[in-house]
């Protein structure tokens, strides 16, 4: 009589309650993210097979419907191709200064705490916050804007950053606030395997006769960081993906937003938060993303070679 919930019970709080204040720590922790993150996770999915308009607790199945008209749509797939320009851009460019930023704070004799700092301080800045300063103060399409101040400097026309479609100058915007805002954290990453290196490589390459700066670079730092870049790449394509906030809030106005440069979760939310609030569909393509992202993932790992042991 109740030995299966005493059996359940020891094994939860473990041998004379060794394991209740993990519980009372984790607990909470555990509770939240079933409750916000996977219950919700997992209700998208479901939501995704039914025609869910202005309801959360649809009753009309359509199975695979709502994934052969997002798939059909062709502003989801424009959506994608969007992505895919955002993605050329940011992920090589902040790979490339994230890492020259890392090379030269690691140089430093001095002062490399505060430097190291600096570069990360714009990690802990809100992207709303970021992307309303340089809409409103770099990048404002009026001469009172920081960018066409200089421009009218050089007696340069002025230039209406974010409306411009040929050509498209909202790409520069969109970019240059993404790369200050994220830049610090990969160089942090970065820094982090150069100081995994062991600088006895570096000894043996300087009795070898390896000149400092590129040969040492090319041969010895960069095949080292190989980790550390996959690491890299990789969260720099996911958060791609989950590009929203710098966009929505550069992009968009009163009049609602722009009919170019809508990455997926700005299409996916007009689309089950919008006017029609098809929230079927729109649960259709976050599933469609997510499926995406994780296939893209595996290909980049494998490609890689993530978890390969070296020879």
């Amino acid at each position: 009589m109740g030995g299966p919930r005493t059996k359940l019970t020891e094994r939860l709080l473990g041998p004379q309650n060794r394991h209740l204040w993990f519980w009372i720590f984790v607990g909470p922790f555990v509770l939240g993210l079933t409750l916000f993150t996977y219950v919700p996770l997992a209700w998208s999915v479901y939501l995704s097979f039914f025609d869910a308009h202005n309801t959360v607790s649809p009753t009309d199945f359509v199975g695979f419907g709502n994934y052969t008209a997002m798939l059909g749509d062709d502003a989801f797939t424009d959506s994608l191709v969007t992505f895919l320009v955002f993605t050329a851009f940011i992920v090589p460019a902040t790979y490339v200064l994230s890492l020259a930023l890392a090379l030269m704070v690691n140089r430093l004799r001095w002062a490399q705490a505060f430097f190291r700092s600096v570069f990360f301080l714009p990690v802990a800045c809100s992207y709303v916050v970021a992307a309303l300063i340089w809409k409103m103060s770099i990048f404002n399409g009026v001469r009172f804007g920081l960018a066409n101040t200089v421009l009218d400097w050089f007696g340069a026309d002025q230039i209406a950053w974010l409306s411009t479609t040929e050509p498209p100058w909202y790409w520069l915007v969109i970019v240059t606030v993404r790369l200050w805002l994220q830049t610090g954290f990969y160089m942090v990453l970065f820094l982090a395997g150069l100081q995994r290196i062991p600088p006895r490589l570096y000894e043996a390459a300087a009795v070898d006769g390896a000149r400092p700066g590129w040969q040492v670079f090319r041969h010895i730092t960069f095949p080292q960081l190989r980790a550390t870049s996959v690491a890299v790449v990789l969260l720099l394509v996911i958060n791609a993906f989950q590009a929203f906030d710098e966009f929505y809030n550069l992009l968009s106005d009163s009049r609602g937003y722009p009919p170019y440069a809508r990455p997926p979760l700005v299409y996916l939310y007009y689309t089950a938060l919008g006017q029609g609030q098809n929230l079927g569909l729109g649960s259709a393509g976050a599933v469609i993303l997510a499926l995406i992202i994780a296939v893209v993932t595996v290909v980049q790992a494998r490609w890689f070679g993530l978890g390969r042991k070296e020879d």
